[in-house]
């Protein structure tokens, strides 16, 4: 092995189960759509690490990556909306409290389903975890906008999520 393939390998443990949990907010939990974004991520990470230059961490450079690459996708796909998939699907635990979790889980999604590009980038990366002064290099504005912008669409996504809608 290279020392960019050690490198790459290395840089893929790390950033791997992160990326997967994005590229699930943006698939609306559809585990085979989230692991083809997931692994188009990682080969545009591979294409362009030769010529990753440091300006900011290589964390931040990845989520870029993978905002933009979740984005295009969808574009080109012309995704369904999770809301038209979510009536074809069983549970098949029997378990009152899964079945409780699970809806409100699959509502949030919705939820987020319906928010503008920007914003629903904004929330996955907060509801990540990443810092948001992260975000706010990820999305090229200002830490004070991103918090701002993070409050309103907490304020957005509760009200979706008990009422069903934005």
């Amino acid at each position: 092995m290279t020392h960019l393939e050690d490198h790459f390998k290395a840089i893929y443990q790390d950033n791997h189960p992160k990326v997967y949990r994005m590229c699930l907010g943006y698939a609306s939990g559809d585990q085979m759509l989230a692991g083809d974004f997931c692994q188009e991520v990682f080969i545009k990470v591979w294409e362009h690490l030769p010529s990753f230059r440091n300006d900011a961490s290589i964390s931040t450079w990845i989520y870029r990556i993978t905002v933009n690459t979740c984005l295009v996708s969808l574009r080109k796909k012309r995704n369904i909306p999770l809301s038209k998939v979510l009536g074809t699907v069983e549970l098949q635990n029997p378990e009152n409290e899964f079945k409780e979790k699970e809806k409100k889980f699959q509502t949030l999604y919705q939820c987020i389903d319906q928010l503008s590009k920007d914003n629903k980038s904004i929330i996955l990366l907060e509801l990540e975890g990443i810092p948001q002064k992260e975000i706010a290099s990820i999305m090229g504005i200002s830490h004070e906008a991103i918090r701002i912008r993070i409050h309103r669409i907490k304020n957005e996504l509760t009200k979706c999520v008990q009422n069903d809608s934005i």
